[in-house]
C-alpha cells in the first residue's frame, strides 16, 4: 500500500523566519476560515486559510511571540523530564502504580511474559537485531497487548454495570489525547495509560464510557463520571500534571 498523500486542499510548509527564534510549520487549508497557533511537542504550527497574506501571519506571530515562547519553554521542560530506559536486565518499568523488573534470557524465539513483578524477556537466537532492540520490541508489544486486555475488560465491565453498550475497544499510541469515544459507540485508548496508577486508568475508562451516553463535556456528563468515579477530579489532575511522563520511548541507539 502506498503512503497517503497530502490532500490537494491542504499544504504544509516549514519556515524559519528571521524575526522569530523558532521555526514554524504553516498548514494552509482551503477549508479553514480562521487562523490559529498550536504549540505541541515543542513545535510551533500555524493553521491558516489558503491564500492569506504572509505579512498577516507574521504580524500574528509577532503579537503572540511571548505566549509562544512561554509555551515552548514549558513543553521543552516537560519533554526533558520524560523517563528514558535502557531496556537492560534489572531495569524497572512502571506498570499500574507499581514496577516490573526486566529479566532477560536467551531463547529460540522472542517472547515476553509477566511473572509476578518480573517481566521476563527471551531473545531470539535467530534475530539479527541488537539485544536492546529485541528487548524494547518485546516489552512494547507486551504492554500493548496487556493494555488492550485490561482496558477492554474494564470497559465491558463498566458498560454492564451502567447499562451502556460499547461496540468495540482498540488502542493506539497518541500524545494528543488519552481516549476517544466515537458517536457510533467505539472507544479508543492510548495504551500507555497502563504506565499510570490503576486509579487513573479507572478514571479514564469512566470518562470514555460516560461519553457513550453524553457525547460532550456537559454538566450531565461530569455528573455521570462522578457517579462512576467519585474521586475523578484528583485522577484528572494527576493525568494532566503527570501524563507527559507516561511514555515507553524507543531505545536510544
Amino acid at each position: 500500500m502506498s503512503e497517503p498523500t497530502t490532500p490537494l486542499w491542504l499544504t504544509r510548509i516549514l519556515v524559519e523566519l528571521p524575526s522569530l527564534p523558532w521555526p514554524v510549520t504553516f498548514q494552509f487549508s482551503a477549508r479553514r476560515r480562521t487562523v490559529s497557533i498550536e504549540v505541541r511537542e515543542g513545535q510551533v504550527r500555524v493553521l491558516a486559510p489558503k491564500g492569506i497574506a504572509k505579512r498577516d501571519l507574521q504580524a500574528l506571530l509577532q503579537a503572540r511571540h511571548q505566549w509562544v515562547s512561554a509555551k515552548l519553554s514549558q513543553q521543552q521542560q516537560r519533554i526533558a523530564s520524560r523517563p528514558r530506559y535502557r531496556y537492560q536486565a534489572g531495569e524497572r518499568l512502571p506498570y499500574l502504580g507499581g514496577q516490573l523488573t526486566l529479566a532477560i534470557a536467551n531463547g529460540t524465539r522472542a517472547a515476553c511474559v509477566r511473572d509476578a513483578d518480573l517481566l521476563r524477556v527471551w531473545l531470539s537466537s535467530r534475530s539479527r537485531k541488537s539485544v536492546t532492540e529485541q528487548v524494547y520490541q518485546s516489552v512494547a508489544q507486551w504492554y500493548r497487548h496487556d493494555a488492550l486486555r485490561l482496558l477492554e475488560a474494564k470497559t465491558q465491565q463498566l458498560c454492564r454495570a451502567t447499562g451502556l453498550q460499547c461496540q468495540g475497544v482498540n488502542i493506539r499510541a497518541t500524545r494528543s489525547k488519552w481516549g476517544h469515544c466515537t458517536s457510533d459507540g467505539y472507544i479508543q485508548y492510548n495504551w500507555q495509560i497502563v504506565l499510570a496508577p490503576m486509579a487513573v486508568v479507572d478514571y479514564l475508562v469512566a470518562h470514555e464510557v460516560s461519553h457513550l451516553r453524553h457525547h460532550n463535556h456537559s454538566r450531565a456528563f461530569w455528573q455521570q463520571v462522578h457517579a462512576i468515579c467519585p474521586d475523578y477530579q484528583r485522577q484528572r489532575i494527576w493525568l494532566r500534571e503527570q501524563g507527559h511522563r507516561l511514555i515507553l520511548p524507543p531505545y536510544e541507539r
